[in-house]
């Protein structure tokens, strides 16, 4: 009779722990996983003082950890974070926690301590330092201490090398290194040209320009959410949502066939993926008008220009007149204070960051493609 019934228990046991592995694949769904991360930073943002606090954060980390050991024992999340190449990701969950922890608990007692005409952290520090000893003896120890880090992990994992390259043989799923995943993921829904080379430039202008686009003194020397909000929350956007999470995609998510699975689920390479794909193009003449996408150009246009017209209506739209909507409605105060260059060069790096979740959520919703496919011209945005 005992043993029925620890049996039944094991079962039972057994059954929820799966239940609950398969709830966290469902959870892990491109576009479930990305609503909740960004519903996760948004409430971290609206309740930074309460959520930065030694208590929280500490409970936060021993159940992450907890949860995160527990799932080491499924066999095929523990193949995914042994390979060299993903141990970085694991620590980069706690060294991004920790900094992004300490910046915000940081702001949230400068922003009380303004609120209630307090001197804040940083007033009366002296900040200056003689080269030596402090400087030059803290640099020593510091470079000592990740020479032994190095060699520790040299010695501790083995390098991420495999077969020299054969053009007969491809790994499946063929992945860049940890730190290039979030690139590899943008190509899934941009053209190459667009993820490789336009996104990454826009970024580099984007950090250059920001001293010149935001000339607000607030916040200099000093941490602060409350006179940031702004700035600190589109950080927040472009690092956590638009980086972090497309790496997390890359790393846990991605399988064979860059086909998506579960943290908790096998790597079947043989999984049929029903996917197919659609333009702009074939939505408007096809769905909409009910008739065949032309192959003849009108009004003095060539075929193709005619065929994308939608495309290029969507397009200069979005990125010429929604800034003059934006400009007279929700950045209306912000626009007043930039004046009409700095805001110009603003909003539009705003539209193409925003671009990158809008096309994602239309490639997982609806397998949308391009929005303008030339592919005549070998231009396809």
């Amino acid at each position: 009779m005992m043993n029925s019934i620890l049996a039944t228990e094991s079962l039972l046991a057994a059954g929820g722990v799966e239940a609950i592995k398969s709830g966290i694949n469902w959870i892990c769904q491109p576009h479930w996983f990305f609503i909740l991360s960004c519903a996760g930073t948004g409430v971290f943002l609206a309740g930074y003082r309460t959520l930065t606090k030694p208590a929280v954060g500490i409970f936060v980390l021993v159940a992450f950890t907890i949860a995160y050991s527990l799932s080491a024992f499924d066999p095929d999340f523990l193949s995914i974070i042994i390979k060299p190449d993903n141990i970085p990701i694991t620590l980069m969950f706690y060294l991004f926690g920790f900094f992004i922890w300490l910046g915000f608990r940081q702001s949230a007692l400068n922003d009380q301590a303004m609120e209630e005409g307090k001197p804040l952290m940083e007033a009366g520090s002296d900040d200056k330092v003689l080269v030596w000893p402090d400087l030059v003896y803290t640099e020593l120890i510091a470079m000592v201490l990740c020479t032994v880090f190095l060699m520790v992990w040299a010695v501790v994992l083995r390098a991420p090398l495999e077969q020299p390259a054969d053009p007969s043989l491809a790994p499946n799923p063929a992945k860049a290194p940890w730190y290039f995943l979030g690139l590899q993921e943008l190509l899934v829904y941009f053209d190459p040209w667009i993820a490789g080379v336009l996104l990454p430039g826009l970024v580099i202008v984007g950090l250059a320009a920001i001293p010149f686009i935001d000339k607000n003194p607030r916040g200099n020397g000093y941490y602060t959410f409350k006179e940031r909000k702004f700035a600190v929350t589109m950080f927040m956007i472009g690092f956590v949502i638009l980086w972090l999470v497309l790496i997390v995609f890359g790393t846990f998510l991605r399988g064979p066939n860059w086909n998506f699975f579960g943290p908790y689920e096998y790597w079947d390479a043989h999984r049929p993926v029903a996917l197919l794909n659609i333009n702009l193009s074939e939505i408007f003449w096809v769905q909409w008008l009910n008739q065949g996408i032309p192959t003849e150009g009108r009004w003095g246009l060539p075929h193709y220009v005619y065929r994308e017209l939608p495309g290029i209506a969507v397009l200069i739209g979005y990125f010429f007149v929604l800034p003059g909507i934006l400009r007279v409605t929700v950045f209306k105060k912000l626009a007043d204070q930039m004046g009409f260059i700095r805001f110009a060069l603003m909003v539009q790096l705003f539209l193409w960051m925003a671009l990158i979740p809008i096309k994602m959520v239309l490639r997982w919703g609806w397998n949308f493609k391009y929005i303008v496919a030339i592919t005549e011209l070998f231009l396809n945005f």
